[in-house]
């Protein structure tokens, strides 16, 4: 069987952090979005790949390849406009043709390999991984008769159920591309699958549904520190099997005298933890990066390559890209920092609403989270002393000077001062 993953979406609502990279390789406890995806369906015993990609294609073929590194094999083909799933969808028909049966997943979600396997172990021709959610206004939303699915549709005020749509499809290569063919554009002025899908449930078709226990859907910054949280402690995923259970002595590392390492940590090749520093599991640091010295590292965070967390630095529960610095005397909590940012000495991220209530953010969005610190794009630069508001969000090469506050949603490159 093979694996048509739909990743050629810019993800507009990711904004600042997808001017560089689409949303599925933004990434989460150590790795982009996509590559636990892709490790999952892997395990779920699928080894061919088919990628669709777009925006931003280069980042996804450059890192990925054929495949080699992951033991499974990629072709890739281009949705140059974004027209929707099903446009994305017939851009890979002529690499399913050969297959009767394939797997279809949303790249932007991670789904464990168990319930995978659920959605297509049964001897059904088409069949939708479908998980029970608290806010199903926000989704695409099912009905349902028995094991039959009824009706699929789109974000509605007033949903019917609370089963939504998980992005996991099993689909026949003759009857869906079929209904492609038939599918008008929706409302939105796109070709929507769900829209595909229906024309087949009117056609008599029987699309059955099977629940989906361990799912992880990223859909606004915010939502990849719950993404990290999740893949580092929880075991249905790969990342539990396989980055932890890498020991020190197996990696390249250098560690000095009074380094202090708790729980579960996995530490890249070439990658130098220095004198005093304090690490406290999960966490994931990359590779060819400088920790400390006299630093402290709190539980949930990850850490990119060649980045510097150096001396009288506290990070807790947060994302660090590749190569960005924060050398010296600064805290980050609860917060997402872009690529090659450089945080000034003294540089303090609030974390915490005085009332203790959930943080919002740009127009007004509610995080949902009480301790929620700051979205900071890449190639942003901070002077010494900069203090960042509770549910800022930071363009990328934003300059902020010395002493000064930064609050609200500020534009790519701005000059604070």
């Amino acid at each position: 069987m093979k694996a048509v993953i739909l990743a050629a979406g810019e993800g507009k609502r990711m904004r600042p952090l997808t001017y560089e990279k689409p949303k599925v390789m933004l990434p989460v406890a150590g790795k982009p979005l996509v590559e636990h995806l892709l490790g999952e369906v892997k395990e779920a015993g699928i080894n061919e790949f088919i990628f669709v990609v777009g925006y931003h294609d280069e980042t996804i073929r450059d890192y990925f390849g054929k495949g080699e590194r992951w033991g499974v094999d990629i072709q890739y083909v281009t949705q140059k406009t974004q027209l929707g799933t099903a446009d994305a969808l017939r851009k890979a028909e002529a690499l399913v043709e050969d297959t009767d049966k394939f797997l279809m997943l949303n790249g932007d979600t991670i789904v464990s390999a168990e319930d995978i396997g659920k959605v297509i172990t049964d001897d059904v021709n088409i069949a939708l991984g479908v998980i029970k959610v608290k806010n199903p206004e926000d989704y695409g939303v099912i009905e349902t008769e028995g094991e039959k699915i009824t009706k699929i549709h789109e974000k509605m005020k007033e949903p019917p159920s609370n089963l939504i749509n998980a992005g996991v499809y099993l689909l026949n290569e003759s009857s869906i591309f079929e209904a492609l063919s038939k599918t008008a554009k929706s409302k939105r002025g796109e070709f929507e699958l769900t829209d595909s899908l229906q024309l087949l449930i009117e056609e008599g078709k029987h699309i059955i549904w099977k629940p989906i226990e361990h799912w992880v859907d990223v859909s606004h910054p915010w939502d990849l520190l719950a993404a990290n949280e999740l893949l580092m402690c929880k075991t249905p995923f790969v990342l539990r099997r396989s980055v932890f259970d890498k020991t020190f002595k197996e990696s390249l590392i250098i560690q000095e005298q009074n380094v202090n390492i708790k729980g579960d940590v996995s530490i890249g090749d070439n990658t130098v933890i220095k004198s005093g520093s304090y690490i406290e599991g999960p966490v994931v640091i990359g590779e060819n990066s400088k920790i400390g010295p006299n630093c402290y590292i709190r539980a949930n965070t990850s850490i990119g390559d060649n980045c510097h967390i150096g001396s009288a630095v506290e990070i807790k529960n947060s994302i660090i890209m590749d190569g960005t610095k924060i050398p010296h005397l600064s805290y980050v909590g609860d917060s997402v920092i872009g690529c090659r940012c450089n945080l000034g000495a003294g540089t303090k991220i609030a974390n915490l609403r005085f009332d203790d209530a959930p943080v919002k953010t740009k127009f007004g969005l509610d995080t949902g989270r009480r301790k929620f610190g700051a979205i900071i794009s890449d190639g942003v630069k901070t002077g010494i002393n900069a203090s960042i508001d509770t549910g800022t969000v930071i363009g990328n090469n934003t300059l902020i000077g010395p002493g000064a506050f930064a609050t609200g949603y500020i534009e790519k490159n701005s000059r604070i001062f």
